[in-house]
């Protein structure tokens, strides 16, 4: 007989800090039986600031009983309790991701903030959280943990096939034969351009593309950025959202207007994106592209220059705005399933490893 099939909710709140996604899915773990509801709940800009802050702080021994963090902590997950609410669908178990503050695996530290316990009372429904910890403490990377979830989704499509996810870190699921899985961060994604924008213009992003496309790239402070000893490193790696602050900051980024600096730091994007072929066992007849990363035309524009067959993946079916967030409702029923969320050749554990745990609401 086969595992029973769950109606479960996931929600993510990623490294552009931008907000919650919420989806619903019917899963047995392994298929994807039925997708539902999806939304986006939008962080108020004061927990968005807030948020932003204690990324700068978590590095440097931030005290888990600091007001900052406390106070942050409850109106995220309240966040997130609205998010589960606003779906109005019914489930079985929610997935909560939580926000990444610190990823550090080298140091065997990742650090997601949130309350599973006060979501869980207040939702009424078990939840799965701390998805990363396990595989960090065993020597993983700890990310990324959607390859599982496109494998189920590319169950039909031709292979090799790359998944590419462009939130405010970048990230590649490579797709072989059978069920052979590598992946790991590419390097930027959305946060440097999105972090320049804020700071010269104090919008949120670039919206389509507009600063980028009337800019002009620097070659210089490209060659610079590109220098970076990450982009040699084998896989799989994973990165934190502000890795790259330092060779920003001595790029000669700074020098450069804003329509400049929005172009270099596309073409970074695009470039980190193109040296992972270097690490790829055969190159991919097509990329699909998920995550915010996907609606900036210059974003696109740069990958197909570099990598050919470049697509959204919404022309295979796919909700590109909800799709990391039905992943962790896949995940959160192979936590209770005790299913492995991790791979050798997705976080470089020894063998696959299950994780996460589950917070009833009792």
């Amino acid at each position: 007989m086969g595992r029973p099939i769950l109606r479960a909710i996931g929600l993510m709140s990623g490294t552009s800090l931008d907000g919650v996604d919420a989806a619903w899915l019917e899963t047995d773990g392994e298929q994807v039986v039925r997708t539902g509801r999806a939304l986006t709940l939008p962080y108020a800009p004061e927990l968005r600031l807030r948020l932003r802050r204690l990324l700068d702080r978590a590095g440097a021994n931030l005290p888990v009983q600091d007001p900052e963090l406390l106070e942050a902590t409850a109106a995220l997950t309240q966040c997130h309790v609205a998010a589960v609410r606003a779906l109005e669908t019914r489930a079985d178990i929610i997935g909560f991701h939580g926000q990444t503050i610190l990823h550090q695996p080298q140091r065997r530290r990742t650090w997601q903030i949130g309350d599973a316990a006060l979501l869980a009372r207040a939702c009424g429904l078990p939840v799965a959280c701390d998805f990363r910890l396990a595989d960090v403490a065993a020597g993983g990377e700890g990310a990324p943990l959607a390859p599982v979830y496109h494998r189920a989704l590319a169950h039909d499509l031709a292979r090799p096939l790359a998944v590419l996810n462009l939130g405010g870190v970048g990230n590649v699921t490579w797709l072989g034969e059978g069920d052979s899985l590598l992946a790991f961060d590419t390097g930027p994604g959305n946060a440097p351009l999105d972090d320049w924008v804020a700071s010269r213009t104090g919008a949120a992003f670039d919206r389509d593309g507009r600063l980028a496309a009337a800019g002009r790239i620097d070659e210089a402070v490209l060659a610079r950025l590109m220098a970076d000893p990450y982009f040699a490193r084998p896989a799989p790696k994973s990165l934190d959202r502000l890795d790259f602050a330092a060779r920003l900051a001595t790029s000669g980024l700074a020098q450069l207007g804003t329509e400049d600096g929005a172009a270099t730091l596309v073409a970074f994007t695009a470039g980190s994106v193109s040296a992972s072929l270097a690490h790829l066992p055969a190159r991919p007849r097509r990329w699909l592209v998920t995550g915010g990363g996907r609606h900036n035309p210059a974003i696109m524009a740069a990958l197909a220059s570099r990598l050919g067959d470049v697509a959204p993946v919404e022309e295979v079916g796919w909700d590109g705005d909800a799709l990391e967030a039905q992943c962790f409702a896949l995940l959160a029923v192979r936590v209770l399933a005790g299913l492995p969320l991790t791979f050798p050749g997705t976080t470089g554990v020894a063998a696959p490893l299950a994780g996460g745990r589950i917070v009833d609401p009792a």
